[in-house]
Formats: structure tokens, sequence, C-alpha cells
């Protein structure tokens, strides 16, 4: 940080994605960390290279929020140096119901600017069992009394960063350097137990953390020298359970982070599947698969005869999930990225027929399905498409690309999956409109 950057006070407005808020000063924005709108805050710059914006980060607040209070990472407030704050909750000065507010406008905001969709959206907290606040699960209405307002103890994966000195510990915030910290309060409570926090552990380059929802932790130290490598390995295989049914994975493979997000995502888009839109014999497709999680939701939600074939690009998921959907005869796995697949299925196809009865489920990554994946999809032409997002922008830049093809967003359900970050996840449904 550059010492001739200058210290301002601003009047935060609003709030940004990316877990920012935004200032102004002389006409230029500048986002603001560790800030809630409405508040006066003294700032850092920290970034003044670009002529139509700066960063900035809180140092002092003048006007607080009453929705401010005090950090529930100790690591993180506002109270330390900029550059030594921990990283990965950036929301942990905001009272929670706040915090959802703000990830509403923040989804709202980004279907109002790039789908040109005018959305309610209302984020409802989830319990460790999958509950929803103020949503109907399974006929019971969750009240906010019934969940933990602390918004902790959730996380069932960590990794820890080794410096090159053997200290363990998270990244400073928008760093990549190792910050020492006494607790890990976004951790499930037996992961923080296992964490070597204040150890120091030579040629360690990272340590994972993990604990699945069958009660098993581990605590895995990876050598640098393999990390600096990259090299892939095959991780133990572990079981997680959702309901009654089971999963295998390999542990470092990929799994919902929150204690209750699988029995959520699983419960949500079960509900948000439009049965009379359903046809079991279609070529229905489960994009993004993972190891079946969405696929086996769908399954338990219509029957024996439904037909998906769900596809991966990773061929040890894929694997799991020929394994985890064994027991539906329609269900098939396929080992392929999805633009791959969707374009030799799309070039294949003399006409929209094949397909245009099909449910779609897809849960791309965080840089969402994108143009290509967008246009393939409209060529399938299914009948809906359940879009499981975890970043609002590209949600809302992938429905934009939906309603120039034809296609209506037809309903909506944001989650707080990750609270204290500025993260939310959002399944939508779409519909063909033609």
């Amino acid at each position: 940080m550059s010492a001739t950057r200058p210290i301002l006070e601003l009047t935060v407005d609003s709030i940004a994605h990316g877990g920012v808020c935004v200032a102004r000063h002389d006409g230029r924005v500048v986002f603001v960390s560790d800030a809630i709108p409405g508040e006066r805050v003294r700032v850092q710059v920290t970034d003044d290279r670009h002529d139509r914006f700066w960063r900035a980060v809180v140092v002092e607040v003048v006007t607080a929020s009453p929705d401010r209070h005090e950090h529930v990472w100790r690591e993180a407030s506002c109270g330390l140096a900029p550059d030594n704050r921990v990283g990965g909750a950036e929301f942990g000065h905001i009272a929670l119901p706040r915090q959802r507010l703000l990830k509403a406008e923040v989804v709202h905001d980004a279907l109002v600017r790039f789908a040109g969709i005018e959305q309610d959206v209302t984020v409802a907290a989830v319990r460790a069992d999958g509950g929803l606040v103020g949503a109907s699960v399974n006929g019971t209405l969750i009240t906010a009394d019934e969940v933990s307002e602390e918004g902790t103890g959730w996380r069932t994966r960590v990794r820890l960063h080794v410096a090159g000195d053997g200290l363990v510990g998270p990244y400073a915030a928008r760093s990549h350097r190792v910050i020492p910290v006494a607790s890990l309060p976004l951790a499930a409570p037996e992961l923080s137990e296992l964490a070597p926090l204040g150890s120091r552990l030579d040629g360690v380059g990272e340590v994972r953390l993990t604990m699945t929802s069958c009660g098993q932790v581990s605590s895995v130290a990876v050598m640098r020298d393999e990390l600096n490598r990259n090299k892939k390995t095959t991780s133990p295989v572990i079981v997680e359970q959702v309901g009654d049914r089971i999963f295998h994975l390999n542990r470092d493979g990929f799994w919902q982070v929150h204690r209750g997000a699988a029995v959520t995502l699983t419960t949500v888009v079960q509900e948000m599947i439009d049965g009379q839109l359903v046809d079991p014999s279609a070529s229905n497709l489960d994009l993004y698969g993972g190891v079946g999680l969405l696929a086996a939701a769908m399954g338990d939600q219509i029957g024996g005869s439904l037909k998906i074939t769900s596809v991966e690009s990773d061929a040890q998921a894929a694997e799991h999930a020929a394994n985890n959907l064994a027991e539906w005869v329609g269900a098939h796995v396929v080992a392929a990225r999805v633009d791959h697949y969707l374009a030799d299925l799309a070039s294949g196809m003399s006409r929209r027929a094949p397909l245009s009865s099909a449910t779609i489920i897809l849960d791309p990554p965080r840089a969402g399905a994108g143009r290509s994946v967008v246009d393939h999809l409209a060529v399938l032409g299914a009948r809906q498409i359940i879009y499981v997002a975890c970043d609002p922008v590209a949600l809302a830049r992938d429905a934009g690309l939906l309603g120039a093809h034809g296609y209506r967003l037809d309903a909506l359900r944001a989650l707080d999956l990750f609270p204290h970050t500025h993260h939310v996840e959002v399944v939508a449904r779409f519909v063909r409109t033609d």
C-alpha cells in the first residue's frame, strides 16, 4: 500500500456485488470494504490505479449503522490494520437480518441490470439441518426463533494455508499472505478442534479440514512440493447422507460447504421443479452434475421411471455419480465437459422435438453457464430449466441470455448458505414461452 494514498471521509450509499459498498468522492466511485450502507466512515484508499473508481477499506466508523456489531471474527475487525485483517467473513460486522437484505438487494439489482428482470427477492436463512426460515419445508413453516442467529459453525470444509516460515492460518483479505488466528468461527466446532492454529508446520503448504454429515472428521496436511507440482491425486472416499440417501465421493471432491446445504438444495430443487411440466420419459438432463445430488433429488421426486442423464467433467465425480444413481434404471452418467456434450447433442438434432418436453437442471461453477452453453440449451428447447447459482451476477447474465432465447424467469428462491460472507445461493426456474 502506498503511503501517499489518501484517507477520506465518505458517506456510504449502497451495496455492490462482491461484499463491498459504494461511496463517491469528487465524482469517482469508491468501493469500500468493511462498511454498511448509510454509514459515515473514514477510509484508507488501497487501489487508486483506475480513473473511474478506487478501492478503499474502513479505518474508522464516524457514524455507525444500527446494524453494525462487533465482528464475529476478531481477526477481521476494523480495529486492525487493513493489511492484517483476515478474509472470508466480509459481512461479519453486520447483523444477520441486514446481511440477508443486502444480499437480496444484490440479486435484485443484478437481475435488473443484466437481464432487465424486475423480481422480488427474499433471502432465507438456513438451519444446520437444512430447514429454511419463512419457507415451507415439507409442509412445516420454520420461524426465525427456531434458527440460530449467530450464523457461525456452518463450514464443513476449511483450507488453512502455511507460510514459508511454517505459520498456519487463513489468508488476509484480498491477499495471499497468511494471517495467524486464534479461532475459526465459521467452521464447524468439530473442525475448529482439529485446526493446528498457533502451530508451525515445516514443509507443509496447506491443511485441509473436512467433516461429513455422518460425523467423520479429518485433517490432512498437504506438503508444499506436492502443491507446487499441482498434481491431482485421488483422495479417500467419504460418505455424505441427505435424508435417507447415501452419496459416495472423494474427500477432496466438490460437496456443499454449509452443513445444511445439501438437504436444503435437494428440497428447494424438488419444490422448484414444476411437476406439470415434467415428462419422465424425456431426455432430461442434470448438467454440472457432480456426484449426482440434484439428479437424485429429481429422481426421488418423480420416481423410478425417470430418464435422466447427468453430465460432469470430473471423471472421478462422474464415476461416483454412476454408483450413487445406480438404482434408477433410466439414469445415465457422462464424463464430459458440459459445453462439449451439449454441442454434440445439438449438432445431432434436426429439430427441437427430442428435448422439447425435457427438464434440465444445471448447477454451474461460479462463472455461470455462459453464452455457449445457453445457446446450446436454446437449440435443445427444454420445457423448463432449473438453474442453481452461487453467483447472482453470473445468474443474471445467463438469465438475460435465456430471455433472448424465449425463456422466462418463472420462480426464484435465494438461500443464505454462506452467513457472514457476501455469497448467496439462488435457485431459479425458467420456462419456455413459445
